[in-house]
């Protein structure tokens, strides 16, 4: 089998083989198939597509790229979640004390933020001393006695997506369906888990800006998992708002303890209670309304923050800042962004209130910038609220007072204004499972 047989097959719109994929992958990853063969096959399949077994086919030999880890050492169903990416999307740190509270192990392996997206990680090491660079046998053992474990990415998983999302990246085929699934699943699959329930946003602040779009890929992903023996689903939940108030890492982990504590945003809560539902019925710990009732009452009860507590303390980290989120270290500097009209905020750019909290320090430009754990924004104001001119709609939060100006300037163009009431749309926009797509 020749590459270049492969790329004149794939650019007449055939169908590679099971075989053809697996013999591909292989050879990319030792090095035997060169950039410049990859990036044209990359290139055909931008133009014609994959089909559903294709697509599976190619993520299972990416996962299988690498190591792929097995979680028979931990008890029982192990379900996992991944977000496509948002600016605000706090869920892990809400849903996973939830889902263990309830009895269903989360064994999470996640990434850290990389432009105005952040990153579970980051979020989790702003609180002191918290470890995620655990080995795997810790790793098993605090599953089985807290239930949860969010830890960084180790290992060698999936290294075929790490190649080829940065040949993507230079080569303008970044945005192919086929290709966001295989690299977003590769990696699900690679971690081991018996069940995936996939939150894809989609708006402004997004990777998938329309709807359509966002249940394509939401789709292919559910197939994916499906096709690789994974109980799937995925709730397509809206980014063209900022999820809850705080931006930034100390304020976003503040924020979902709030929502533990019963006192967080509705929109946050209302997101974070659809995704622990829909993992808990995974489990089959009941119907979806029966896994709603639980996952309410987790809140309600305090078990799912003393979950969160336990966690914390078993990876080594500071607990009393949960007990007491004054506690946290706060930025010595913080700038009020005040309205500079009158009206309803008809529009948020949630991409740019992302970049201004990232050029305050709160996330990463390359993959070694560092990160100031107490810069961000608190939004005062968000879409559909009326403001007066003058009227406090966000402060900002950095350890350099020079940073607010150029932080400013951004955050201001991502609001629009209107004389009229704005209507939002809904938080929660379609659910896709094996068999259907449910639009709500």
């Amino acid at each position: 089998m020749r590459m270049y047989d492969l790329i004149k097959k794939k650019k007449q719109g055939g169908e590679l083989s099971k075989d053809e994929i697996e013999i591909m992958i292989k050879g990319y990853v030792k090095g035997d198939i060169p950039d410049y063969q990859m990036s044209a096959l990359l290139m055909a399949i931008c133009f014609q597509g994959m089909t559903e077994r294709e697509t599976a086919d190619l993520t299972i030999a990416m996962a299988k790229s690498g190591d792929m880890v097995d979680l028979t050492p931990i008890e029982g169903i192990k379900v996992d979640k991944h977000s496509t990416g948002g600016v605000g999307d706090k869920t892990t740190l809400v849903i996973a004390p939830i889902v263990a509270a309830c009895g269903v192990k989360v064994a999470k392996m996640s990434g850290r933020g990389l432009g105005h997206t952040g990153g579970t990680i980051d979020k989790l090491e702003a609180i002191p001393g918290m470890e995620t660079a655990i080995d795997k046998a810790r790793f098993f053992h605090i599953v089985n006695k807290v239930g949860v474990s969010v830890v960084g990415q180790t290992g060698n998983l999936a290294p075929a997506d790490k190649k080829l999302y940065a040949l993507r990246d230079v080569t303008a085929t970044v945005d192919s369906i086929p290709l966001i699934a295989a690299s977003i699943m590769s990696k699900k699959l690679a971690a081991g888990s018996d069940c995936i329930v996939l939150d894809v946003k989609t708006g402004s602040g997004a990777f998938m800006n329309s709807l359509d779009d966002s249940i394509e890929l939401a789709r292919r992903m559910v197939s994916i998992g499906e096709h690789a023996g994974k109980d799937t689903v995925a709730i397509i939940t809206d980014m063209d708002i900022p999820l809850g108030y705080n931006i930034g890492n100390s304020l976003e982990v503040i924020e979902a303890i709030e929502t533990l504590q019963g006192n967080g945003p509705q929109d946050l809560t209302e997101v974070s209670l659809v995704l622990a539902s829909n993992m808990l019925y995974l489990a089959k710990k009941g119907t979806i309304e029966e896994c709603e009732t639980m996952a309410k009452e987790a809140i309600s009860s305090g078990k799912a923050l003393k979950k969160l507590i336990e966690m914390v303390e078993i990876q080594g980290g500071d607990s009393r800042v949960i007990m007491d989120t004054s506690q946290f270290a706060s930025a010595p500097y913080q700038y009020e962004v005040k309205a500079k009209t009158e009206g309803y905020i008809s529009l948020m750019n949630t991409e740019q209130c992302g970049i201004a909290s990232m050029s305050l320090g709160a996330g990463r430009e390359t993959r070694d910038s560092s990160i100031d754990y107490t810069a961000g924004i608190k939004l005062i104001k968000k879409t559909g609220d009326y403001v007066t001119e003058g009227e406090v709609i966000a402060i900002l939060y950095a350890s350099n007072d020079r940073l607010f100006e150029k932080a400013e300037q951004i955050l201001s163009k991502a609001y629009s204004f209107s004389e009229d009431p704005v209507k939002t749309r809904p938080l929660l926009l379609a659910k896709v499972t094996a068999n259907k797509v449910e639009k709500f």
